[in-house]
């Protein structure tokens, strides 16, 4: 589904996959302009890995973000009060989360019965998480992985 102001998985904030996605999905839950069935994994799936990753509770990213800086500036308060990663953790963290659901526990049924569930095409070539994202809100094509590592 479009969802007006989302951000997606492959937007970098300084160099970091999904950190504005997750930092855009808290600015449009507080404006009332999220969708209802996003609400359920706000902190938790990808928001609760990239948080945990950093070593920050979410609760406190959301109080960074909701105070109206931008995405990089709580990035950064997130490197001075978790830890702040070297560009190999980067790739590391990127190369997990842009890959999850391919050749993992989520192959054989989470990725399949997701397509279902969100009324994708079977044939569409979606094999990670950021594929069915991307897809449902219509941002998918082939080849965006390789644009997104560029």
């Amino acid at each position: 589904m479009k969802i007006e102001g989302i951000r997606g998985c492959y937007d970098k904030t300084l160099g970091m996959f999904y950190f504005a996605r997750m930092c855009s999905k808290i600015r449009l839950h507080a404006a009332g302009k999220l969708p209802e069935s996003y609400f359920d994994m706000l902190g938790h799936g990808f928001d609760g890995r990239t948080c945990r990753y950093l070593a920050v509770n979410y609760e406190d990213v959301k109080v960074q973000v909701l105070a109206g800086k931008e995405d990089e500036t709580v990035l950064e308060w997130c490197f001075a009060t978790g830890r702040r990663l070297t560009a190999e953790e980067i790739l590391i963290y990127n190369s997990f989360m842009s890959k999850r659901g391919w050749r993992d526990d989520e192959t054989a049924e989470f990725i399949p019965q997701a397509i279902r569930d969100y009324g994708l095409p079977e044939d569409a070539g979606l094999i990670t998480d950021f594929d069915l994202i991307e897809m449902d809100e219509g941002r998918w094509h082939p080849e965006m992985w390789r644009d997104a590592w560029k």
